[in-house]
């Protein structure tokens, strides 16, 4: 009887999964049915089951915080039966939750735990799925190479599986990323064999999403009328099923079209529809499209209030994935290529012996390569970083309340953001012995709770406890670097959650001694993770260190974290040691001396009226950190002009004076460094105004000629109070 019932879930589940297609309203409730007998039975494996599938279509139909919570259920069921394959599944769904509302990293978390167990397991199918998820992932994040390969490993399996839908899927994929490469012929090839497949297998919705790609490259050829009809073909299909995410992108791509065509009004009133869906199911990517095209749209009709409405939209809602995605690819590269490590490692091992035996040999070139690398990357970084600090500044005066508090995390976890960032980039100068200490007064048990609140989501991931720990008085206040105590903290934090699969990661500071002045406080970061062998303990602060067990295949790393851990303790006067048992744990730890003081040092009151009436040169070509330079500089009551390049600079600098010029050094058509030469060179209004650089490379202030031709070098991302008294001194000169 038990068995007939179980074959009868089955069945039920089996005809849902067919369903889904055509009427996922239908799958839903045959899953739910599944569900209920299964709780009935009591039959965990198909409790787990069922959840996973419901999960599944939750995802489909974009309700993704419900995926998630019967996706986490089917995990803790799973994880109780020990069933490996339904924890694969479930992570699956969380995964591609994550990256469709544009959580690139935990993506990839999700889906790379998920792709690890189906490659043990066999599972061809879930590999296949995966494999195209990921993909998606790398194409979002610009790697397009990664996620051809990606693409076309997975269209291998599917094929070999005879998978008609998930072929098709695929090569929609295909096609859209052909067509980035204006590769017109490849994409066509691609879309219509996905079409073909769709009509074989009745799969409704997925021809919706086929016929939107063709679509695509009948707009990105100029064959408007094919275009139109496509978009609303599959417009129609999206709707008939509820199909939000799909409306949405077709919305878009018709507001595009009727904007190229100057028909204004369809356009924005298609592309208002697609920003309201978008804006209903949190899709971040349809969002920023649909600002950015209302606002190109606006700026072309000369409505300059709505097109700077929506710019500044879609600013923040680019900076908002930047910053918190890009950083973090950044960071963990190693997971984005962890595939290929899988497939290659005997390869790419062998390179990196061969890579070690280069680096010895050519010493000096291998320095200036990771100077240069790093002039880059400062750059890079920091110009993103720079809006959405100076919006932080912006907004600080408008917050009340309540509110006071999330505002005061969001300013810390973009504080600790951009040191990090510093201290990472300018590892030359830790490896050398140059940096030193900037010690403030500071609440250590508040730092501390800030840097667990910090990584808090991260060990959430992989459901890991993150506790702190401390017999710290609360009302204790020490002089300390709250910069560099803080890296130390999240890199050993950040360290245990990438090695700890199960159980807790804890923080603990403890006062070991006391005397007039000086406290003992010992740290340590403690986990239940792999553990590392004692040969590897000789070796694992050595920079660029990626020895097993230390730095896995499966975690990766770029051997770079414990090195500066182990400079940051060192520049304390202190050692950083540790203790580890192989799939045990380890413990990390170190003792510092610091100083009390009584209390916090109140912050500096600053006169902002210095610079009243005053008039400023803004040249940068970023629109949006020129922009939002204007609007701090406005609250202190300076006009400002603003200047896209170095050349507009010049030219500028010949026609008005100026109190202060703020000058970018990475600019087209002429940089500046060299704008500045020529101001200060030859006779006009400006040749003796002061000229400020604003950047973010870091290897601006190395050269003395640059420290001698500007006033001061600010960096990106700004630091409001900085770039005030920078200015107001001069002007007081």
């Amino acid at each position: 009887m038990i068995s007939n019932n179980k074959e009868k879930i089955y069945k039920i589940l089996d005809q849902a999964y067919a369903f889904r297609t055509r009427d996922i309203s239908n799958s839903i409730a045959l899953t739910q049915k599944a569900l209920d007998l299964s709780e009935a039975l009591n039959d965990k494996a198909l409790i787990g089951k069922s959840l996973n599938q419901l999960g599944l279509f939750y995802m489909i139909i974009t309700e993704f915080e419900k995926s998630k919570e019967l996706s986490k259920q089917a995990i803790s069921i799973f994880k109780s039966i020990d069933v490996e394959v339904g924890i694969a599944d479930a992570r699956y769904n969380i995964g591609s939750v994550f990256y469709k509302t544009n959580d690139f990293y935990s993506g990839l978390v999700q889906l790379l735990e998920a792709l690890k167990i189906y490659r043990t397991a066999g599972d061809l199918h879930g590999i296949a799925k995966t494999e195209k998820a990921v993909g998606t992932i790398y194409e979002y994040i610009g790697d397009n190479d990664n996620a051809h390969k990606t693409y076309v490993s997975a269209i291998k399996i599917a094929v070999k599986l005879s998978d008609k839908n998930l072929e098709a899927n695929i090569l929609n994929n295909l096609s859209g990323l052909y067509l980035k490469k204006n590769k017109i012929n490849l994409a066509k090839e691609k879309i219509s064999r996905s079409i073909d497949l769709k009509k074989q297998t009745n799969d409704v919705r997925g021809l919706g999403f086929a016929i939107y790609g063709r679509g695509k490259i009948h707009l990105k050829i100029g064959l408007y009328e094919e275009a139109k009809r496509d978009f609303f073909e599959a417009l129609d299909i999206h709707m008939e099923l509820n199909e939000q995410f799909g409306s949405a992108m077709c919305l878009s791509k018709l507001g595009k079209m009727y904007n190229m065509l100057q028909d204004f009004e369809k356009a924005e009133y298609v592309l208002k529809a697609s920003v309201e869906i978008a804006e209903s199911i949190n899709s971040t990517m349809v969002k920023i499209k649909g600002y950015n095209l209302l606002s190109m749209m606006y700026k072309g009709n000369r409505n300059h209030v709505d097109a700077l409405k929506y710019l500044e939209l879609y600013v923040f809602e680019k900076d908002k994935i930047t910053n918190t995605q890009t950083v973090k690819v950044i960071e963990h590269y190693d997971l984005i290529n962890q595939m290929n490590n899988l497939e290659n490692e005997a390869r790419i091992n062998k390179e990196k012996q061969k890579a070690i035996e280069i680096i010895n040999k050519e010493e000096k070139e291998a320095v200036r390569l990771r100077q240069e690398f790093l002039s880059i990357m400062s750059h890079e970084i920091r110009t993103p970083l720079n809006a959405i600090t100076t919006i932080i500044s912006i907004l600080k005066d408008n917050i009340i309340n309540a509110d006071k508090e999330l505002f005061n995390s969001l300013q810390f976890a973009s504080k600790n953001l951009i040191n990090t960032v510093n201290d990472t980039l300018d590892f030359t100068k830790l490896d050398s012995n140059k940096s030193v200490l900037e010690v403030r007064n500071a609440n250590l048990k508040e730092l501390c709770s800030n840097i667990i609140s910090l990584h808090n989501n991260n060990a959430k991931l992989k459901d890991l406890d993150l506790v702190l720990k401390s017999d710290i008085p609360s009302d204790r206040y020490y002089s300390l670097d709250q910069a560099k105590i803080g890296q130390i903290l999240g890199n050993l934090i950040s360290n245990a959650i990438k090695f700890t699969q199960r159980g807790d990661i804890v923080l603990e500071t403890a006062l070991i001694n006391e005397d007039k002045v000086y406290d003992t406080i010992r740290f340590s970061v403690k986990d239940s993770g792999e553990g590392i062998s004692k040969e590897n303990l000789q070796v694992i602060f050595d920079s660029f260190s990626q020895i097993k067990p230390v730095i896995t295949r499966d975690q990766g790393g770029t051997g770079l974290g414990l090195a500066i851990v182990k400079k940051l303790v060192e520049l304390h006067q202190g050692e950083i040691l540790v203790n580890s048992v192989l799939n045990e744990g380890s413990e990390f730890y170190f003792t510092l001396q610091l100083k009390r003081v009584d209390n916090v040092i109140e912050a500096e009151e600053i006169d902002y009226s210095k610079l009243k009436g005053k008039l400023a040169l803004i040249a940068d070509d970023t629109l949006i950190n020129a922009l939002l330079m204007k609007k701090v500089l406005k609250k202190w009551d300076v006009n400002s002009v603003i200047v896209k390049d170095g050349k507009e600079a010049l030219e500028a600098s010949t026609i008005k004076k100026y109190d202060f010029i703020l000058m970018d050094i990475h600019m087209p058509i002429m940089n500046g460094v060299e704008a500045t030469k020529k101001i200060k060179a030859t006779k006009n209004k400006n040749s003796d105004t002061p000229i400020f650089a604003v950047t973010a490379d870091v290897q601006t202030n190395e050269h003395e000629e640059n420290r001698k031709l500007f006033d001061a070098i600010l960096w990106k991302p700004l630091e409001i109070e900085k770039l005030y008294k920078a200015l107001s001194h001069k002007i007081e000169l």
